[in-house]
């Protein structure tokens, strides 16, 4: 079974072929730090070549959801090197997934700052998740030229602190509507600055951000995560293929771990320009290591690695409610159901007390 083979990735090597993806449990301190359980939680997944941490915000601006981990006090790399040395005793290896949430957040969330953005322009047809509930999105402010720089080096400086928290490397959240991904959109970035207008210009943000991540940990440490042809957040795309076609023959030049990409997740029936196969279109671009995410089962999994693009398969919802979920792929064993109503927020139901083969 490939996804049970052993895979190199930059100078290391993973004991499978199997990713856990970064996913949001928004269940850290109002403080940003991440408590005994997270150690418990990332500990049981373990079993996992690659753990790719929840979002973490890489400064205090870059807040958008409450409950949710930073990486920019010493208290809260504290508390990450606990996760690290439980992960690493198990044998896996695991990167910090770095996060500026954009315009994907509410004042209610960050002491009544708007959240800000390339553009002054609100996400529609959605609401945000709150601690008062469920909130409309808000018109965010758009940063100035200075401070789209600040975010770059709050970047370098969230890498500079995954490494002494001891993650073995870092991943660029420039996926899912987010910050990075709000500069490659048109629906999102109408700056007239040197970082919006032209496909150079939208993509330079995401470039300077990996280019001081490589400078800051080191070549073949650092991994990024796209999502081409996702809508989610009021992002669209006018020519995606174009666009995303030049961002990674740009990041091919750099030494970078791997590339991580997301199937298509929603209908586009109403997007007839995007590109329907995302892993043949975009993953035969690069040089780098092809890590393929969305909703994957083992039996999909397996043919994905067949086709020879991807190397590595990410799973998210499924990692939640099977921390022993390469064992059940090598047995075909039945697999748990993740519990909907706790995935975001709560205690250690849903979070730590799923339970292993060995328990049924």
């Amino acid at each position: 079974m490939k996804l049970l083979e052993k895979t190199p990735l930059g100078k290391l090597e993973l004991k499978n072929k199997i990713a856990m993806a970064p996913m949001t449990r928004s269940r850290a301190s109002n403080d940003g730090l991440v408590g005994d359980t997270a150690v418990v939680y990332y500990k049981q997944r373990s079993t996992a070549g690659l753990i790719i941490s929840e979002g973490i915000n890489i400064s205090q601006q870059a807040k958008g959801s409450p409950f949710t981990p930073g990486l920019f006090t010493q208290e809260q790399i504290k508390a990450w090197k606990k996760v690290t040395d439980a992960v690493h005793e198990q044998g896996s290896v695991i990167y910090a997934q770095l996060w500026h949430t954009g315009r994907v957040g509410h004042s209610v969330v960050r002491n009544g700052e708007l959240p800000v953005a390339p553009s002054a322009i609100a996400i529609e047809g959605q609401q945000h998740f709150t601690q008062e509930g469920l909130k409309d999105y808000e018109v965010p402010r758009a940063l100035t030229t200075e401070e789209v720089k600040q975010t770059i080096q709050d970047y370098k400086q969230a890498a500079v602190n995954a490494i002494e928290a001891g993650f073995d490397g870092v991943e660029l959240h420039a996926a899912f509507g987010y910050l990075p991904n709000e500069f490659l959109a048109e629906s999102a970035n109408k700056r007239t600055d040197e970082y919006g207008g032209s496909i150079e210009n939208r993509n330079r943000y995401v470039l300077e951000v990996m280019q001081e991540l490589v400078a800051a940990v080191g070549s073949d440490k650092v991994g990024i995560k796209l999502s081409p042809t996702i809508p989610y957040n009021s992002i669209i795309h006018n020519d995606p293929k174009t666009q995303f076609t030049e961002l990674i023959k740009a990041l091919d030049t750099m030494p970078l771990a791997y590339i991580q990409l997301m199937n298509s997740l929603f209908p586009l029936d109403q997007l007839p320009h995007y590109p329907q196969d995302v892993l043949e279109t975009f993953g035969k671009l690069t040089k780098h290591t092809i890590i393929a995410n969305g909703g994957y089962t083992g039996e999909t999994g397996e043919q994905e690695l067949e086709k020879g693009i991807a190397k590595i398969i990410s799973y998210g919802a499924l990692y939640i409610a099977n921390p022993d979920l390469p064992k059940r792929f090598e047995l075909g064993a039945e697999l748990n159901v993740p519990d909907r109503d706790t995935m975001f927020g709560g205690g250690d139901n849903g979070y730590i007390d799923y339970p292993f083969l060995d328990q049924n």
